[in-house]
């Protein structure tokens, strides 16, 4: 340790990564307090404002840590990767230059690896005819019409016909700019720590269960109305998943309490899944930056420790 409570430390960016419900936060709190470091959040729900118990913030851990990247868009906006990507590096660089050590910390597996292949993707613009000439397709052909124009590693890309609309205007876009499919390329932070917080299937699901049902006691349902009576459209709400979807069915009349409650748990256990095979694909996709595995209930003197040592590449 330096003064102060800094660790020198010869890596670009600590990573702190895992499934929904491991802890993520309360480690990557407890190393910034070790490192003076500053936390960078890769959560794609969390940056909404208002969306506090359905995303779980958990604001209160962060304590006097600083945080970034959190309330920075309104509830109903439909931010995207190329804005994330321009705010984490706005966020990095200010970090860095204060002579703090940034840590990013979150589950969005395409957040996460693309920040770690260094992506910068220009801005692309809304192309209204292409648009236009894709409505009314279904899932499966626009995921085919993808398909011909590049290869589909993110799956993402092709969850909705939204999203798969999206995909093919960028790639379009690509074809027609050449400079700015260059400057797509990847550029993989091979500096980058990379720590992934590893919880059993069990104890992942009792944890889920816990604290949906904690979350619920807490007034999870109320917040959803507040967000419904504050103007914002159900298929908005529906739109983030999971808690706001099931939720907002439920508020709409589609679905019962009970109902509600069952198939919510249910998509958070196959969120969780999915998760992992996420970040075991970006361990294959990215060779050159492995992940770090350990315990999600080691002592957080024992993790801290251990990250620390392979900070300096002990």
């Amino acid at each position: 340790m330096t003064s102060e409570g800094q660790t020198p430390m010869s890596r670009s960016l600590i990573v702190i990564t895992g499934p929904t419900a491991s802890g993520k936060t309360r480690r990557a709190v407890d190393l910034a307090r070790a490192i003076g470091g500053e936390i960078i959040s890769a959560d794609s729900r969390q940056i909404y404002r208002g969306m506090d118990l359905g995303t779980g913030k958990d604001l209160e851990e962060y304590g006097d840590t600083p945080v970034h990247l959190i309330d920075i868009c309104p509830a109903g906006y439909k931010y995207n990767l190329y804005e994330y990507l321009r705010d984490y590096r706005a966020a990095y660089d200010d970090i860095v230059a204060r002579g703090r050590h940034p840590i990013l910390c979150g589950g969005t597996g395409l957040y996460v690896e693309s920040v770690l292949k260094g992506l910068s993707l220009p801005e692309v613009p809304e192309n209204p005819e292409l648009r236009a000439s894709l409505r009314g397709r279904t899932l499966d052909e626009l995921t085919a019409i993808l398909a011909s124009m590049k290869t589909l590693h993110n799956v993402t890309d092709v969850d909705s016909c939204q999203r798969a609309i999206r995909a093919i205007e960028i790639q379009t876009y690509y074809s027609e700019h050449p400079d700015a499919a260059v400057a797509a390329e990847p550029h993989p932070l091979t500096d980058a720590l990379v720590i992934g917080v590893d919880v059993d299937r069990d104890t992942r699901r009792r944890r889920i269960s816990e604290r949906l049902r904690t979350r619920l006691d807490e007034g999870m349902l109320d917040e959803v109305r507040r967000l419904l009576d504050s103007g914002i459209a159900p298929d908005d709400l529906i739109y983030y998943g999971l808690e706001y979807k099931y939720l907002t069915l439920h508020l709409t009349g589609q679905l019962s309490y009970d109902e509600m409650v069952t198939q919510l748990e249910t998509a958070i256990h196959q969120f969780a899944k999915r998760q992992m095979t996420w970040f075991r694909g970006m361990e294959r996709r990215l060779p050159d930056i492995p992940v770090h595995w350990l315990a999600h209930d080691l002592p957080a003197d024992d993790f801290t420790r251990r990250v620390t040592a392979l900070m300096l590449n002990e």
